[in-house]
């Protein structure tokens, strides 16, 4: 199905468009046999303009036994994300995460001993506890194994997920969001100290180490996303698959796709390019905005911008707004503050 998509989307995209990146993510696409993987590359390799640059692979470190890891390698494949989340067993067991702290840590080193020199691991934070020790540790140990890249998210509560269901009936009660803060401001300074630079909200890299698919991604470039509940954008409209597998599936067997698209006005492409890059290092670059939208936020939202630099959270840099370190705590709601 994913192949057949690949096909029918291939007009998404203007006819020069070259693609530097492919990123496997969403699920577990470590599951797929090496074949599979290879079957999907060559599609796209017949229907896009691929010059690859970065192939990244999302994978949980029980999948990743030496074998296959020498064989994605081999395809390809220069940078792995391993989704370890935590290197407590009783976090990952309340996660329903398959693997334990063991499998995480023998992950990184099968990996690097398979050659990949470009990895990224999944941390989360925010698990409610009486202190802050639990996530220290899991700081430490990542720092420890030098994985040059770590992507770390706060644990959310969605409502119709089993934790959301708990913590409605008040079997479970998160993390206050001053602790969550707290661990938020903690992983900046640990990391920071350890030679990782933030150059998004919730992506940290040493110099050289930064995923370019994310970089992309953050700084507005044009992706396509394939498979049940995918984004895309490109630069024109944004669209989404439909969620539901079976459904999916069946309007490809009949040669078709399910997805709802909307045409972007200039002022929403405007608004979410800042909504975007002000959650990077690079931060919103004015004359970007000013060549292609025709506005000088200096100018037109010069009182706001006054505010925010006053308060600490927002600089001018180089021709680009840029949030502060305390100001990427409160990024989304800065950005809001300076939409048209």
């Amino acid at each position: 199905m994913i192949c057949k998509e690949l096909e029918l989307q291939k007009e998404y995209f203007e006819p020069d468009t070259v693609i530097h990146t492919l990123y496997f993510g969403g699920g577990t696409p470590s599951l797929l046999e090496v074949a599979e993987l290879s079957q999907i590359l060559d599609v796209a390799h017949r229907h896009y303009k691929l010059e690859l640059r970065e192939l990244t692979l999302e994978a949980n470190p029980d999948d990743l036994d030496t074998g296959k890891l020498l064989a994605l390698r081999q395809l390809g494949v220069n940078r792995l994300s391993i989704g370890i989340q935590s290197f407590d067993d009783r976090v990952l067991k309340f996660y329903n995460r398959a693997h334990n702290a063991a499998e995480s840590l023998a992950s990184i080193d099968k990996a690097k001993q398979a050659g990949f020199s470009k990895l990224s691991i999944d941390l989360m934070y925010g698990f409610p506890q009486s202190d802050h020790e639990l996530w220290k540790k899991d700081l430490t140990t990542a720092i420890a194994l030098d994985p040059g890249h770590i992507s770390s998210y706060a644990l959310t509560i969605e409502p119709d997920t089993a934790l959301g269901r708990w913590t409605a009936k008040g079997k479970f009660n998160p993390a206050s969001e001053d602790f969550i803060a707290e661990q938020f401001e903690m992983m900046q300074d640990q990391l920071g100290q350890a030679g990782y630079l933030q150059y998004e909200i919730s992506n940290f890299g040493k110099p050289g180490a930064f995923a370019l698919h994310n970089t992309n991604y953050w700084k507005g470039i044009p992706y396509l996303g394939i498979g049940p509940s995918a984004h895309s954008f490109n630069g024109r409209s944004r669209q989404h698959n439909i969620s539901n597998n079976i459904k999916y599936i069946k309007a490809l067997e009949q040669g078709s796709l399910l997805f709802e698209c909307e045409d972007l006005e200039p002022v929403d492409a405007l608004n979410e390019y800042l909504l975007t890059s002000l959650r990077t290092i690079w931060g919103a670059d004015l004359r970007h905005i000013y060549n292609l939208y025709g506005k000088d936020l200096l100018i037109d939202k010069g009182a706001v911008i006054d505010d925010l630099r006053e308060q600490g959270w927002l600089e001018v840099k180089e021709h680009a707004l840029v949030l502060t370190t305390s100001g990427k705590l409160l990024a989304d709601g800065l950005a809001l503050k300076l939409f048209y």
